[in-house]
This record gives C-alpha cells, structure tokens and sequence, in this order.
C-alpha cells in the first residue's frame, strides 16, 4: 500500500483552521455581510455538532465491532459534519458580533467551565483528528489506534458540548438583520 505523508498538510490545516477561529473573535466584522440575516446560523453549528457526535458514537461503535467500514464511513461522516460546521461557524463569527452569556451563578459558572474546556479541546482535537485520519489512510493501524483513542474521547467532548453550549447561551442571542 502506497504510504502518504500528511505531516505538512496537517500542520497547515492545523494553523490555518485555529488562526481562522482566533481572526473571527478579533477582526472587526465583515461590513459586506451586512444586511444578510445568519441569525439560524448558531442552530445549524448546534446540528452539526450532533450529527458529529452521533457519528462519531456510530464509528465508535463499529470498531469496537470490527466494523472497519462502517467506521471508517462514520469518520468521514463526522469530518464532513465538522467542515460544514466550521464554514458556517466562520461565516457567522465573521459577520455577526459576539453574543454574551446573561445566565448568573453556579449556572453561569458551569457554561464558562464548559465553553473554557470546549474551546482548548477544540483547538486541540483539529491536528488530533487530522493524524488520527491520516494514519487510519496510511494503514498504520497501531499507531492509529494509540491517537485515536484520545482523539475520540476528545472529538466526542466537544461536538456534545458544542450543542451544550449552544443550549445554554441561546436565550441570549440577539438577531441582528
């Protein structure tokens, strides 16, 4: 089996995809954008979060199985929720402001506690889930299976807590036209 390198693309996506996250919190909003309403858009990234998150559990299931194509058709199903996730996330944090959480006390404690972890494990689980595919490809089936035990615990926190969070600060969201 022919063996691919995916070091360098990994890393690149890696950089691009977090520095594009970080950009869309610090970049005064796209002024183009306006007059558009991306107010469903926090909804969507919510469903996809799910749709990630169920088919991670589905991939997760099926190796435990032996199920090595379902698994790997539930990866490549979670990836594929993931990049839409992430082009919508974009698209709405580039045009539209932040929205501040209202809630008080200990549940205003448990959101930040969750959105805190939520956004460290985000960063950390894109070049995760990169190398964890890449070797999967690369038929290096032992250390696949090392990162990707991590990966999915990690990769399964965020996609759940990314419909937590979404949950929680809804309320609060404010619809801008």
């Amino acid at each position: 089996m022919l063996q691919r390198n995916y070091k360098q693309v990994t890393w690149v996506l890696t950089i691009a995809i977090n520095g594009l996250i970080s950009l869309a919190f610090f970049l005064p909003k796209i002024s183009s954008f306006k007059g558009y309403d991306f107010s469903k858009l926090p909804l969507i990234n919510a469903i996809l979060n799910g749709l990630t998150f169920l088919a991670l559990l589905i991939a997760l299931c099926a190796i435990r199985r032996k199920k090595i194509r379902l698994h790997r058709t539930s990866v490549f199903l979670a990836f594929s929720f993931t990049s839409l996730f992430l082009f919508s996330y974009l698209l709405y944090h580039f045009s539209t402001p932040s929205t501040n959480y209202g809630g008080e006390g200990i549940l205003r404690v448990v959101y930040f506690f969750i959105l805190v972890t939520h956004i460290f494990l985000a960063a950390l689980v894109v070049p995760l889930a990169l190398l964890s595919i890449a070797l999967g490809l690369n038929n290096q089936i032992s250390r696949h299976r090392k990162i990707a035990k991590w990966t999915m615990l990690i990769w399964l926190y965020v996609s759940l807590t990314g419909v937590i969070v979404y949950l929680l600060i809804s309320p609060y969201y404010h619809y801008y036209a």
